[in-house]
């Protein structure tokens, strides 16, 4: 069976809650997910699950540090990421605060590892963005974006 991870790094609380959406949304679709913070993620986790989702509020138009250093030591895996779905998500204070290149630096290191990231042609194209508290289009981003994971996952590994 197929299986997933969010990941995700936050202090207000806001990345928290689009996390666990985007991973209820996995489990709903019948995905076996996981969501944890950063903190609780070892980058061995990583090999374990079929698909990976990253979230990070923006500071300074990038990701938080703990993500970073968490891609950073996932240099020792390189190679064996490949061909695991991968997808990224932020939030940010401000419209035009950096949730887009927060997100692309995180999709480019996934695909540096050789992951599988899917666009979205509806919505929020890169991933789930959110401008401070999640609202309710952030919400059903979210769960659209863990479901499309699920299915995603579904086809190529189950």
């Amino acid at each position: 069976m197929a299986s997933g991870l969010v990941i995700y790094y936050s202090r207000s609380g806001n990345t928290k809650q689009m996390a666990e959406t985007i991973a209820k949304a996995m489990n709903s679709a019948q995905l076996s997910t996981k969501c944890k913070s950063v903190d609780e993620v070892k980058v061995d986790d990583l090999l374990s699950v079929d698909a990976i989702v990253v979230g990070s509020p923006t500071y300074y138009g990038r990701m938080a540090a703990p993500i970073a250093q968490l891609f950073d030591d996932s240099v020792s895996k390189h190679g064996k990421l490949d061909g695991k779905i991968g997808a990224a998500f932020s939030s940010s204070a401000n419209i035009g605060g950096g949730n887009e290149t927060t997100i692309v630096s995180i999709i480019n290191m996934m695909l540096i590892h050789g992951m599988t990231v899917q666009g979205d042609p509806q919505g929020d194209h890169y991933g789930p963005v959110s401008i401070g508290k999640p609202d309710d289009r952030v919400i059903s981003q979210c769960r659209r974006r863990g479901q499309r994971i699920a299915e995603l996952a579904k086809k190529l590994f189950e």
